[in-house]
């Protein structure tokens, strides 16, 4: 198995200043810093299957620098070719912001350091799930413009697997754009780069997301996605999510 594990390096940076976003932060951004329960559904169609997924994607702040998100995803899946639905797996995302800093009068940045840990639930005979427990280290950056609202955020993440019959070696890029209109609307791409060590395929998608906040509590949101190249997970989906803020 060829092994390929960047690390993204922060400890050269070294900034103290406060970055003074958080009243207006939006929770689809995964580097805010809020606490959220989103209930998710998301419909996706390619060649190899139909999938039907749901899902709770939640955050909860447990200090100023440390969030914790977390995911339950239940799916529907003709992958075998029988209509099959069951639990696929839980996801826990521990995220770490080490530094904030403002940059100048427009710009700030904030730094975050994390891992996913990803269990199954051992349901791939079924086609739900890839049969592998992974852990998926990741760092990046997010760049907000205090004046537009704007925030920019790259991210770089390694999964490998630890457990099951899968053998799972990934490298991902996920760029994140997220634009405010207002207090009230939202529109988010995140496009995500994997490259699949084992099979050598690229995997790219991509996810434009308009939201609309229905006052401090209640928001709700509609996805678009998109698969890339000849070895697409997916050709295209829709979805849709709640979410309550607290």
């Amino acid at each position: 198995m060829r092994v390929f594990s960047p690390i993204i390096l922060l400890a050269a940076i070294l900034f103290s200043n406060a970055l003074p976003l958080k009243a207006e932060e939006n929770a689809s951004n995964p580097l805010a810093a809020v606490n959220n329960i989103d209930l998710r559904w998301q419909y996706t169609s390619g060649d190899l299957a139909d999938q039907h997924r749901a899902y709770i994607d939640g955050a909860y702040m447990v200090t100023p620098k440390l969030k914790l998100k977390y995911e339950l995803h239940y799916v529907q899946t003709d992958l075998t070719g029988n209509d099959e639905n069951d639990f696929e797996k839980v996801v826990l995302k521990p995220i770490f912001f080490p530094v904030e800093k403002k940059l100048n009068d427009a710009w700030g940045l904030r730094a975050a350091v994390g891992l996913d840990l990803i269990i199954e639930f051992g349901n791939d005979d079924k086609g739900i799930g890839i049969d592998a427990d992974q852990v998926g280290p990741f760092g990046g950056f997010a760049f907000a413009n205090m004046k537009s609202g704007l925030v920019l955020i790259p991210l770089l993440q390694q999964f490998l697997s630890f457990s099951g019959d899968t053998d799972v070696n990934t490298t991902a890029l996920r760029l994140i754009a997220l634009q405010p209109f207002g207090a009230a609307n939202w529109v988010k791409l995140d496009a995500k780069i994997p490259y699949d060590w084992e099979a050598e395929v690229w995997l790219p998608t991509a996810e434009v997301q308009i939201g609309h906040n229905f006052g401090p509590k209640w928001a709700a949101y509609v996805d678009g996605l998109a698969g890339f190249g000849n070895d697409r997970i997916y050709d295209a989906g829709v979805g849709l999510g709640l979410r309550y803020k607290f």
